[in-house]
This record gives structure tokens, C-alpha cells and sequence, in this order.
């Protein structure tokens, strides 16, 4: 039932623990000429539920004038048997009432007398629940069930005693047969029917899968008219193993779920936190809309509101009324509303659906008079109408290529992306789709995400994608190696970047073996020095990789070994004084901090015992493994570095501490700075040394060009590092 004045009143003094002021509203609401049943009902039942009910025991009974008043049989029948439940005065008054009511009801049971002295009328000094409990004690018979409130879940009757006063039952969550007193019945059990939700689920839980799977709705349904209101998360509580095997169950729900959305007695929550709920009247789902639209919502939201709703009900147009209804509606957003282009292209979308004469034509008109064609599309609420405006600026513009690429990377959707690139992948658009792509290598952190869709896409050996070749995968595989690198480094990327890992360890690795397998050796090589940057990568994970290459190339096995190596310029690390600090201070952390700590933690997973079990001992020696092998790596590394000095930067050609300007072949103009490994920052264009890029430009004076993934560079100007740091 909707709130009542009275009931917010009695909801609030209940919820401010206001004793002082319940009982003076309850004072004036019994005085009252006019009863609602149900809301009495509710009123008993938020007290009943609350600290104050045990106090308010003394003055329930002023209820009972207005009680007698009530028309419900079945209200005035609940109502009774909460006055019941909450008195506690015991009067002769309450005794007369509660035996006059029950011999009314129940005056023909051969065992009524006796049912009264066991509920405690017949010395009539204590009959609290009187009510309730003369209803349970008819409930008790052999094959009824009952729900056992103290955690022990539903129960079947399987024995009886009046002598005893005791019932034997078997229950759902406790094993073996368990004994009951009256008197403990009384307090924790409660009479189900037959068809009880409980019921069907203890009794026969075969019977109720088998119509849960051929009709979810109708299961749902009779969970929330016994059980309530209920989320999905309280759903599958009460249904996940119990009745839909757990391994069943994502299935099993996404299929009840799209049905719910068309049941009309049920009310679907549009958000997740909130619960379903059973409706009192079936309503048709055209009305549910209207009474949505009636509150006047945005025009995104009306627009998201109606294509949510005809893309679940699309059969609610073949209602004329509804239909036309729609038409007005629309028809009056198109004039009364300030649109914006994206919203007014949407409207038109939806007018034309219904097949209102000359919106195509108006549609046209207005996508060839747009000068923002791609925001205009990024704006679209609605991922369908998005794809539907781009089939449209394909037959209406000409410069349909232009809006496409512009989109291929800035939509949100993988799914408008795949469509964007099936269109551009044809015969005269493949070079310029080819050009685009390759703005993904030379610049993978722009659009890690877009970067990761593509690479996915090109890895299906059946793909004939632009760069799906061998020698486009090796370079796209770099390029997810330096974006692995990059994201870890973003805790707001967490999710992609264990998408990463997840792409090259899947299926043991196969990703890597086939890129491998095609893979020079310097590609090889380079493989492994990104790699070993990933902190994400276990050390596992890098020896799986060394021993991928190897397979391929033999000579890195013995490169791997020969350990004693001269360090000749090639090998050199070169750093900056503040990169140098900074890996000593790292290795001083891992020798000095995370050591001792990784060391308590081995003793106090030791002291758990079983080590052979012992998850946490394992992780604290593998994480043991890590720290030594990281500390040896930057140990060697240490001891290759160099300090880069102002002397070492050349004046006239790029090397070294260079800040090199150069100029791409569209004109725009662009800057890094080459620093060693330690100093690298990609999102500050500061690459290291050892990169393919520097590697490209090194030794190239101003005026020179050179050639990077595909693309041209012409350098511009060169800089000193240290000149900038003045």
C-alpha cells in the first residue's frame, strides 16, 4: 500500500524511537470513525517489528472499537491476530474476544477445547499470539510444512503429540529428525501452505526446477507473492543450487530476466540495488511507459526511455492508439523542446519507425547540413541510432570517409567500432583505413583500448584485416608490450592491463609462440626487453617467453648464459644523476624493507603448518623468487649504468641526451627527448635510448629524415637536454 499521512507519522516516531510521541498520534488514530484495514494492518505490523512494541502491549486493545468497524473479513482478520500478538495486559476483555472469535471460526474442531488450553485461554492468565497460535496448531498435521524462523529453514510434519504437546519434524538446514515443544513451536514456526514457495521448494524441489526452467516468470512470481519484495541478488539466494543448479544458473537467469521485462504483473527495478516487486493488477506495458513519460523526463531520457521500451515490446506498435500516442509525443518535442542536432536526428529516427510521411527526407536534409558530423554521432544517447546515423552520412555525405575515421577510435562501443571498420575495410577505402591504423604504432599509448580491440582482431588467422600479415602482428605485439608497461603504471587501468596478460598467457602462451615463430631475432630480442619492464609479467610468465624465443632462435640460449660478457658501448645503461638515485633507492627498498617484511611473512605462514597446502607459504616463497630476481637484475643493470653528462650530448646530430623537433609527413609538428631506460616516460615523449625510435633518429642531423613504423620524419631542430634543465 501507498503511505498514508498517519502512517509516515507512526513510520517516523518509530524510526526517532519517540514513544511519547507514537502513543499520542495512536491516542487521536483510534479515535478515528473512518478505518482503513490495511493501513491499521501496516500500522501493527511497523510497531510489532520495533523496539517499542513490547511497552506498547498496554494500549493496543484501543484499536477494538475501530476494528469492529471493518468490512474486510480478511483485514479485520489480520488485524485481530496483531492486536494479539502485541497485547500484553491479558485482560478478561481480550480472553472474551479472542475464544468468542475462534469459536466462530473454528467451533466445529473436535479438539477446540483442548486447542484453547494449549494456547492459554482456558486459565486465560497468559494468551499472548492467541490468534496466531490456535491457527498454528491447526496447521499441525503429518505432511504439513512449516517455516522455522530461527535459521533452521522449512520443515515437514512427520509426528504429532497433544499429549506430549510436540511435534517432530524434518527440516531443511539441520540434520535428522528434530523434537519441538508446543510452547517452542509457538515461537519460531510458521504455518506454509501447500503451495508456499517454501513448500514446493523442500517438498518437491524436482517439480520446481522443471517449471522454473519451462516458465521462470510464473516461479518469480510466486517467490515475491509469498517472500516479498526481492533484488536479484536476494533472487538467486533463494534459488541458485536450491532450485537452479549453480553452474546453471547465469544462463538460466539472463533467460528469466529478458522475460520479467515482458511480465505485467512484475515490476523490474531500473537499478540493480533495487528490488522486483508484485504488482496488485496486471499492467499493460503501453500504460507502464505513459505513467513514466508523465513525469516530464529530459529529452535523453525520453528518447533512452522509448527506444529501451520498443526494442523490448516492439509488438505494442501494432496498437494504433499507442502508436499514435507516440507520434503526438514526439511531434511535440520536435517543436517545443530546444534540440540540439543529436537529440533532433534521433527524434526524427523514432518518427520515422512510425512511419510518419517525409522524415526520411527531413533526416536527409539534415545530416547533409551538419558541420560537426562526428560529434554529432559521439553525442547520440542510443548505440543504435549512432549506427544508424553512419549508414546515413555514408548515402548522404561526401565526406563520409572523413567522419568515419574520426570515429574509428573516439566511439565508446567495440561493437559501433567493428561496424566503422567492416565499412572501411573495402577495396577504395582500404589504403586510407591502412594510414589510420598505423597512427596506432606509432603512437599505441594514444588509444591503449582501441590499440588492444585491433590487435585482438588481427590475431584470427582468418581475418585479412591491414596489418593482419605476419610483420604487422610482430609490430602490433611490440606495441602491446609498451602499452603493458604503460598501463600497469595507471591504477585507473587495472582492468585493461590484466586484459593484457590475460592475451598473452591464454591458451599456454599460443599468441606468443605464433608471433614468435615469425619473429626475427633483434624482434625477438625486443620482445624480451619490454618484457622484462612489465611488472605484471611473473617471473614465470618472463622465463616462458625466454624459453619461446630460444625455441625459435637457439643463439638466445646461449646469449642467456654467456654472463660474463664485456660491457661494450652497446650495453651501456645510460641514466640521468635522478635515474641512477632512483634504482638505487629501489634496490635499497627491496633489500632493506620488502625483504624483512617478505621474510615475516614466510614465518608466519610457516606457522600455519601443512606447507605442502599452505597457500600463503607458497605465495611468500614466490614473491621471495621475485624480490632476489629483481634486485640481481638491477644489481647487473647498475653496474652497465653510465651518468649521462653534458659532455656527452652532441651538439650537431641526434644521440644521446638530444632533444630532438621533429616534423611528421602531415605537417604536425612533434618533440622527444632521448634519456635512458630508468628516465623513460612515453606520456612525456621521453623515450629511452635503447627504443626502436631513438635507435631510428640516432646519428641524423637537422634537415635529415628518417623512417619510423611506416611513416616519414624530417628533424627540425636539436636541443641539449641540460639546456633545458637550466
Amino acid at each position: 500500500m501507498k503511505d498514508t499521512a498517519y502512517l509516515k507519522d507512526f513510520r517516523e516516531r518509530i524510526q526517532n524511537n519517540d514513544y511519547p510521541g507514537f502513543l499520542k498520534i495512536w491516542e487521536e488514530y483510534c479515535y478515528g470513525d473512518q478505518p482503513d484495514g490495511e493501513e491499521i494492518v501496516a500500522v501493527l505490523e511497523n510497531i510489532k517489528a520495533s523496539d517499542l512494541s513490547k511497552s506498547f502491549g498496554l494500549h493496543v486493545e484501543r484499536i477494538l472499537p475501530l476494528w469492529r468497524m471493518l468490512k474486510d473479513a480478511g483485514q479485520a482478520h489480520r488485524a485481530l491476530r496483531l492486536v494479539f500478538d502485541l497485547q500484553t495486559t491479558n485482560s478478561e476483555e481480550l480472553a472474551d474476544l479472542a475464544t468468542e472469535y475462534l469459536r466462530n471460526q473454528y467451533g466445529n474442531d473436535p479438539l477446540f477445547s483442548e486447542k484453547l488450553r494449549l494456547i492459554g485461554l482456558r486459565n486465560r492468565e497468559r494468551f499472548q499470539g492467541a490468534i496466531r497460535n490456535f491457527e498454528l496448531l491447526t496447521h499441525m498435521k503429518k505432511g504439513n510444512f512449516v517455516f522455522h524462523t530461527g535459521g533452521w529453514g522449512t520443515g515437514e510434519i512427520v509426528d504429532l503429540s497433544l499429549v506430549r504437546e510436540e511435534l517432530s519434524l524434518e527440516l531443511e538446514y539441520v540434520i535428522g529428525v528434530q523434537h519441538l515443544s508446543f510452547e517452542k513451536a509457538f515461537k519460531t514456526l510458521l504455518p506454509l501452505t501447500p503451495d508456499h514457495f517454501y513448500s514446493r521448494r523442500f517438498g518437491n524441489p524436482d517439480a520446481l526446477e522443471k517449471e522454473a526452467r519451462d516458465n521462470p516468470s510464473e516461479i518469480i512470481r510466486l517467490l515475491l507473492k509469498d517472500l516479498g519484495p526481492k533484488t536479484a541478488a536476494e533472487i538467486k539466494e533463494e534459488l541458485s543450487d536450491l532450485v537452479i543448479p549453480a553452474d546453471d544458473w547465469n544462463r538460466w537467469w539472463q533467460t528469466a530476466r529478458a522475460k520479467l521485462k515482458k511480465d505485467t504483473k512484475i515490476e523490474c527495478p531500473k537499478e540493480l540495488k533495487d528490488p522486483f516487486r508484485l504488482l496488485e493488477e496486471e499492467v499493460p506495458h503501453e500504460v507502464a511507459l505513459h505513467k513514466a513519460l508523465e513525469t516530464k523526463p529530459s529529452v535523453n531520457a525520453t528518447i533512452q526511455m522509448v527506444y529501451t521500451f520498443l526494442r523490448d515490446f516492439p509488438e505494442t506498435l501494432k496498437n494504433a492508439e499507442f502508436k499514435a500516442s507516440l507520434e503526438t509525443r514526439f511531434k511535440e518535442v520536435l517543436t517545443q523542446e530546444q534540440l540540439n542536432d543529436s537529440q533532433k536526428l534521433q527524434v526524427l529516427f523514432f518518427l520515422e519507425d512510425l512511419n510518419v510521411p517525409k522524415m526520411t527526407q527531413d533526416i536527409h536534409a539534415l545530416i547533409a547540413a551538419m558541420h560537426n558530423s562526428a560529434d554529432i554521432v559521439r553525442s547520440i544517447s542510443v548505440m543504435g541510432f549512432q549506427k544508424r546515423a553512419l549508414q546515413e552520412i555514408k548515402k548522404t555525405r561526401k565526406d563520409w570517409v572523413d567522419v568515419y575515421l574520426d570515429l574509428l577510435f573516439t566511439v565508446d562501443q567495440n561493437l559501433l567500432r567493428d561496424f566503422i571498420l567492416g565499412e572501411l575495410d573495402a577495396p577504395q577505402t582500404k589504403d586510407v583505413l591502412k594510414q589510420k591504423l598505423n597512427s596506432l604504432l606509432i603512437h599505441p599509448l594514444s588509444f591503449p583500448e582501441v590499440f588492444i580491440w585491433y590487435f585482438q582482431k588481427i590475431i584470427d588467422k582468418k581475418t585479412k584485416l591491414p596489418f593482419s600479415d605476419p610483420s604487422g602482428k610482430n609490430r602490433f605485439f611490440e606495441g602491446l608490450l609498451i602499452i603493458l608497461d604503460f598501463l600497469e603504471k595507471k591504477p585507473q587501468h587495472r582492468d585493461l592491463a590484466k586484459k593484457v596478460i590475460s592475451l598473452i598467457t591464454s591458451d599456454r602462451y599460443k599468441i606468443v609462440r605464433d608471433i614468435m615463430d615469425h619473429s626475427s631475432l633483434e624482434e625477438v630480442k625486443e620482445y624480451l626487453l619490454l618484457a622484462t619492464k612489465c611488472n605484471t609479467l611473473t617471473d614465470h610468465d618472463i622465463k616462458i617467453l625466454h624459453s619461446l624465443g630460444e625455441v625459435v632462435h637457439p643463439s638466445l640460449a646461449r646469449l642467456r648464459k654467456d654472463k660474463d660478457r664485456v660491457v661494450d658501448e652497446e650495453n651501456v645503461i645510460w641514466t640521468t644523476q635522478e635515474g641512477y638515485q632512483k634504482t638505487q633507492l629501489r634496490m635499497q627498498q627491496i633489500a632493506t624493507v620488502e625483504t624483512v617484511n617478505n621474510a615475516k611473512e614466510i614465518e608466519v605462514a610457516r606457522s600455519h603448518g601443512d606447507l605442502r597446502e599452505n597457500a600463503e607459504f607458497k605465495a611468500a616463497l614466490e614473491r621471495r623468487d621475485r624480490l632476489q630476481s629483481e634486485l640481481k637484475f638491477l644489481s647487473d643493470q647498475i653496474n652497465q649504468a653510465r651518468i649521462i653528462t653534458p659532455d656527452d650530448v652532441k651538439a650537431d646530430e641526434v644521440g644521446i641526451g638530444a632533444v630532438v623537433h621533429c616534423r611528421d609527413s602531415k605537417g604536425e609538428h612533434l618533440r622527444f627527448t632521448l634519456l635512458g631506460p630508468w628516465d623513460a616516460d612515453p606520456e612525456k615523449h621521453i623515450l629511452s635510448f635503447q627504443s626502436k625510435l631513438a635507435q631510428a633518429m640516432n646519428g641524423k642531423t637537422i634537415g635529415e629524415k628518417f623512417d619510423f613504423q611506416g611513416e616519414s620524419f624530417t628533424i627540425t631542430d636539436i636541443d641539449n637536454y641540460f639546456d633545458q634543465k637550466k
